[in-house]
């Protein structure tokens, strides 16, 4: 059911870029002298291992934060760009995949299949969705040390375009 409730509410964007609904939009935050930056909601989540976590717990540096789908074909089109990207980038911004599957075991054997390195954890789309408007994926946020977004990206995004929205943070 919540399989079908998601493909519903994406139909309508599938057909303009994907799973996305902006087609790769990219928006920066303003500035923190001009206006506030906005707090990234916390979350609570769990990593394909199982250890339970929450987004809080990243604070202290840079977040890159996805949310993705196995049967979501952009999201799975940039992964191998988060494997590749994730190494150089993985000590100055912390990574976070979150998968909005059925089953935290659909996402646990993908990764696993593709041989990807980067954390990735499961979310309740449920909650994700209302927390942080989620109305297409790929979806991913930049946070700042702080848990602040200060850039958001919905659809896929190539290996440069990827460094080029993590550069934002740094």
């Amino acid at each position: 059911m919540k399989k079908l409730l998601i493909c519903l509410l994406l139909l309508v964007t599938a057909l303009a870029g994907g799973c996305a609904s902006d087609s790769g939009k990219t928006t920066a935050a303003a500035p923190a002298a001009a206006t506030a930056q906005p707090a990234a909601p916390d979350f609570s989540f769990t990593y394909l291992n199982g250890e339970k976590a929450s987004l809080a717990t990243l604070r202290g540096k840079p977040v890159f934060l996805n949310f993705w789908a196995t049967w979501c074909p952009p999201c799975v089109g940039e992964m191998p760009h988060f494997n590749t990207v994730y190494p150089r980038y993985k000590d100055k911004i912390a990574f976070l995949a979150i998968s909005l599957d059925d089953s935290m075991q659909e996402a646990s054997d993908f990764m696993q299949q593709k041989g990807y390195s980067f954390p990735a954890g499961y979310g309740n789309i449920n909650d994700l969705a209302g927390k942080y408007n989620i109305q297409g994926i790929p979806t991913s946020l930049l946070l700042d040390a702080q848990g602040n977004i200060i850039a958001s990206k919905v659809g896929s995004m190539t290996e440069a375009e990827l460094e080029d929205f993590l550069n934002k943070a740094l």
